[in-house]
């Protein structure tokens, strides 16, 4: 069974959904909320593994309300306005519905749903849980519709994005829902080094160091990015570096 959480300010729009999602037995709802603050509350206790979100709601939005999660269930956004679907797939959403929505389009997002559950019971993703990750474990990346298995080891940066991190291997940078913070505890250090407050770098595909500003390194990376270690982590770059 797949617990949902309704979060929209209009009855009648979660009313309608909530009469739509009866032709799918294994959606049950065990919750709903009027806006951003409730929602928050709902998610908390309620644990749900998707949420149906309105994004224009009285106060926070959708997107704001999102950002203050730690961990994010599945989102399947529900509006009346078109012009935020680029945003939507950007924050991980599994789908965008435009109200009224049509029966057609819920079941095509419930199917998303359902891929995406069977591909994260395949993988260990990142962020799931709190065990320590090696280089050689592959894990599950989602961003929007595309979906990765990627080798830990070919990833060669994490970027903060707000409270998005932004992956970067081979030509791809999705964005997931997670904190560097949060990755850099389950990351092994001795091949994932935090070289500032934006940025974790793969130790492993770092191409070139040059001297830099106050003190610090610039880093180049194998994929061309330059990324500057601040002055306090490069004293303990070195330290981990030399022999």
């Amino acid at each position: 069974m797949i617990k949902a959480v309704l979060i929209d300010d209009e009855r009648l729009a979660r009313t309608e959904l909530r009469k739509l999602l009866m032709d799918f037995p294994e959606i049950e709802i065990v919750g709903e909320a009027a806006n951003a603050a409730e929602g928050l509350e709902s998610i908390e206790n309620l644990q749900p593994d998707l949420v149906f979100l309105d994004i224009q709601m009285p106060g926070k939005t959708g997107f704001d309300m999102l950002s203050e999660l730690e961990k994010s269930p599945h989102v399947i956004f529900t509006t009346a306005y078109d012009e935020y679907a680029l945003k939507a797939f950007e924050v991980n959403a599994l789908d965008y519905l435009l109200k009224p929505v049509d029966s057609k389009r819920l079941a095509d997002a419930i199917h998303k749903l359902h891929i995406a559950e069977e591909k994260e019971a395949m993988s260990p993703a990142i962020g799931t849980n709190k065990s320590l990750l090696s280089e050689h474990d592959q894990v599950f990346v989602k961003d929007g519709e595309r979906c990765w298995f990627v080798k830990l080891s070919d990833i060669r940066l994490f970027e903060s994005v707000g409270n998005y991190a932004k992956v970067f291997f081979a030509n791809n940078k999705p964005l997931i829902l997670k904190s560097l913070n949060a990755l850099e505890e389950r990351l092994d250090e001795k091949v994932f080094f935090r070289a500032n407050r934006k940025h974790i770098v793969n130790l492993r595909l770092i191409e070139k160091i040059e001297p830099y500003f106050n003190g610090g390194l610039l880093l180049e990376l194998k994929g061309g990015e330059k990324i500057e270690v601040s002055r306090r982590q490069t004293v303990k770059f070195k330290e981990m570096m030399s022999l």
